[in-house]
C-alpha cells in the first residue's frame, strides 16, 4: 500500500483489487462503490487518488459501478499517519461532504426504499454505496466520510478497505 500511495505505482491497484475481489464478498444488494477523495494538493503530488484507483479496478472484477462525484474533499487535511486516534478523529471533521460541489442536500444520492418483494413491475431500489479507502487505521476517516453521505440523503453505507494498519502506541 505504502508503494501505492507515495512511491507512484498505480498499477498496483490492479493486484491489489484482484486479491481482494477473491478474498472479500461482493456486496449483496445493488451496490456503488464510492472513493474517498483526496485533496487537491495532495491528488496534484501524487498525481492520482489511490483509493479511486482501488474503486475503479475492484467496481471491473466485481461488475459495480463506480461514481467519484457522490463524495467530495469540502476542505483539505493533513496526514494521518502520525496522529493519535483523537487527533485523527478532529483532522477529518468536516473534511467531507456529498458532491459535487454547489449540490443542494439530498439531491440526487441514491436511496434505498423499502419494496414489497410482491410488487410487481415496480423499479428495484437503489444501491447500497460503498465507501473505498486504502487501508482501515483507526475508522475516523470512513465514519467521517459515511456522516456526510448520510447528511446528503444516503440510506445505506457500507465500507471496503484493502488493508488495517496497526495503531501506534502515542503513551
Amino acid at each position: 500500500m505504502h508503494a501505492l500511495k507515495y512511491e507512484g505505482l498505480p498499477k498496483l491497484a490492479e493486484e491489489l483489487a484482484e486479491v481482494t475481489a477473491r478474498l472479500v464478498a461482493r456486496p449483496v444488494t445493488p451496490a456503488v462503490l464510492v472513493p474517498i477523495p483526496l485533496g487537491p494538493r495532495r491528488l496534484r503530488q501524487r498525481g492520482y487518488n489511490q483509493s479511486e484507483r482501488l474503486a475503479f479496478t475492484l467496481g471491473r472484477r466485481w461488475d459495480l459501478r463506480v461514481d467519484a462525484t457522490l463524495l467530495v474533499r469540502s476542505r483539505d487535511t493533513t496526514s494521518q499517519t502520525a496522529l493519535t486516534p483523537a487527533a485523527r478523529v478532529a483532522n477529518v471533521a468536516g473534511s467531507f461532504a456529498a458532491g459535487p460541489p454547489g449540490r443542494r442536500p439530498g439531491a440526487n444520492l441514491p436511496r434505498i426504499e423499502p419494496v414489497p418483494a410482491s410488487t410487481p413491475g415496480v423499479n428495484q431500489p437503489a444501491p447500497t454505496l460503498v465507501l473505498v479507502d486504502d487501508v482501515l487505521t483507526t475508522g475516523a476517516t470512513l465514519a467521517e466520510a459515511a456522516r456526510a453521505l448520510e447528511q446528503g440523503g444516503a440510506r445505506a453505507v457500507e465500507a471496503v478497505t484493502f488493508g488495517r494498519a496497526v495503531i501506534p502506541d502515542f503513551s
